[in-house]
């Protein structure tokens, strides 16, 4: 190449989750940061997502495939692409065992939460076996060698340096954001929530633990008995068996509850847009996505009193102790009477506005320009720390 041709832009790898996982908020954390780097960073950085395919090598044990392609497919189709690339973005921390097989010196990884890394940081809280725990390790120690981990909110870097993970000057706060298709208003069709006539209640998200549906399920049970008509829907989760020994045990009847999975975004945001109220029953959260999202849509949101609910909510969530079911109770009833009770959208609209994925772009490049010793382009700049202790010659 000659002195006067122009210079290769550096290619920066986006390293997704298998969608096979099905976890929504992280195939949407792995597409947004993929396609704003690209529209407003592309005078800085070649991006491509990359990711091998899934191979079902044992169908009938999917917590086995999973594994086997986590630790095994991932890697190895890395090792042989870590020549073509200059930088590496893990959108998912629960997948920072690649690390070990990339250079960490010029990769970066998102730290959603620490539920990955729980059953080594609180072994009492959750036990589990020695092979899930060496498997947990394996992960932590992954992020731990990264030279940029991205966090969500003042929470989650509390935690980490709780239990002393990281040195502090790796760590960048970058808020996730606000998929367009969440807005107050919309043209789009209402679709399979437009033919619910009654009022009802809305859950967003899986139905592991941490979700606390036992709590959603008795909440609900208890506004039943004044508002018989009242409905649950429950958007991309899959009961468990004892879910479903909660719900025949309370007498639900078919109508009741409703649960949806595999939804597209604007169906989504039609569900917030209808519903009288989002409840968040979690006993713990990263970041809390069905909040910001329902707030953009206009919807009430009731959550558990979590720091990162309380962050990210603002003044407009209405808040409740965690698990208990009369307080959470009284608080939907009081929606439910007393429309004045709300927030005003003016007010949802002002907290949801703060989240957006155009700035949280903006952050994602100025932590790659700096690890690269690059000058932040004056467009889009925003303020990033300095990474020059882990730097790339």
């Amino acid at each position: 190449m000659s002195a006067d041709s122009p210079r290769a832009l550096p290619r920066l790898a986006i390293l997704p989750d298998f969608p096979e996982e099905q976890w929504p908020s992280m195939d949407l954390v792995a597409e947004m940061t993929a396609s704003r780097l690209s529209d407003r960073h592309s005078d800085i950085f070649q991006v491509e997502a990359l990711r091998p395919p899934f191979r079902h090598s044992f169908r009938r044990l999917r917590n086995i495939d999973r594994l086997a392609n986590r630790f095994i497919g991932y890697p190895s189709f890395l090792r042989k692409r870590v020549r073509d690339y200059d930088l590496f973005h893990l959108c998912d921390h629960s997948y920072s065992q690649l690390v070990h097989v990339l250079p960490a010196e010029r990769t970066g990884v998102f730290c959603h939460d620490l539920d990955t890394f729980r059953c080594l940081l609180e072994p009492a809280q959750e036990p589990r076996p020695r092979w899930f725990r060496a498997m947990a390790r394996r992960i932590l120690t992954g992020m731990q060698k990264a030279a940029v981990v991205f966090y969500t909110t003042e929470a989650v870097r509390r935690q980490i340096e709780h239990y002393g993970l990281l040195d502090t000057k790796r760590l960048v706060k970058a808020p996730l954001g606000i998929a367009a298709e969440f807005a107050a208003a919309s043209s789009e069709p209402a679709g399979v929530f437009g033919t619910l006539s009654e009022p009802y209640l809305l859950h967003v998200g899986s139905c592991i633990p941490r979700k606390r549906v036992d709590v959603l399920l008795d909440v609900f049970a208890a506004l039943r008995k004044q508002h018989p008509e009242l409905r649950l829907v429950q958007i991309g989760g899959e009961w468990t068996p004892a879910q479903r020994e909660q719900i025949g045990r309370l007498g639900f009847d078919g109508n009741a509850i409703l649960q949806q999975r595999g939804l597209s975004r604007n169906d989504v945001a039609a569900a917030y847009r209808r519903a009288a109220a989002v409840l968040v029953t979690s006993e713990a959260e990263g970041f809390g996505l069905p909040v910001i999202e329902a707030m953009a849509c206009g919807a009430t949101v009731i959550a558990s009193d979590l720091p990162v609910l309380r962050e990210v909510g603002g003044s407009v969530v209405i808040l409740c102790p965690i698990g208990d079911v009369p307080t959470w109770a009284t608080a939907v009833n009081r929606i439910l009477a007393d429309p004045s009770a709300r927030p005003s959208r003016e007010q949802l609209k002002a907290q949801a506005d703060q989240y957006s994925w155009e700035r949280f772009s903006d952050i994602i490049s100025g932590a790659y320009q700096n690890l690269l010793g690059l000058p932040e382009s004056d467009s889009h700049r925003v303020a990033a720390p300095r990474l020059s202790s882990r730097s790339v010659a």
